[in-house]
């Protein structure tokens, strides 16, 4: 068998990536949303994309107040959060800002704000775990698509449906 053949064998295709992506980001929010479920403080969702897991964020947790970072709207219109709800800007100054407005107290943080590049996620992913870190309650998650890089936070084992590698979960504890 050539090396191309025995590569493609052990890749995942495209589909298959972003399918084991979905499936891991929905068992993580159900966890969270679950381990959290008694907590008080906001739920934030950094990143908004077309809005499907800020879609599930309120399916899952009706009664809770969930914010979203982004740096311009172009969600579904069924998946728009209201705009007093919406901190637009580049994450780097509006959560800094969200910690100044709300201090430590967010439940949930859920991030998915990686691309298709896992180099360039990775240093994204080192430059705004300090930023993230603060504004986490005790107690609280955080739901990342990508390896995050937290001082005082640890990593927590992933629910039985989600896939390895294509999501974490963080706590403070």
């Amino acid at each position: 068998m050539n090396k191309q053949i025995m590569d493609a064998k052990f890749m995942e295709s495209r589909l298959d990536l972003f399918i084991n992506r979905m499936v891991s980001q929905r068992a993580c929010l159900d966890f969270a949303a679950d381990a959290t479920k008694d907590m008080s403080g906001p739920v934030f969702e950094l990143g908004l994309g077309n809005g499907r897991t800020y879609s599930h964020m309120r399916q899952i947790m009706p009664d809770r107040d969930i914010y979203v970072f982004e740096r311009a709207v172009a969600s579904h219109p069924d998946s728009t959060p209201p705009e007093d709800r919406v901190l637009l800007g580049d994450v780097f100054e509006t959560l800094p800002a969200a910690l100044k407005r709300f201090g430590p107290t967010a439940a949930l943080i859920h991030a998915d704000l990686g691309g298709h590049n896992r180099e360039k996620n990775d240093q994204f992913a080192r430059a705004l775990s300090p930023v993230i870190e603060p504004i986490l309650a005790q107690g609280g998650l955080m739901v990342a698509s990508d390896r995050m890089y937290f001082d005082a936070l640890t990593e927590v084992v992933l629910p039985p449906d989600a896939v390895p590698g294509r999501c974490f979960i963080y706590s403070r504890t």
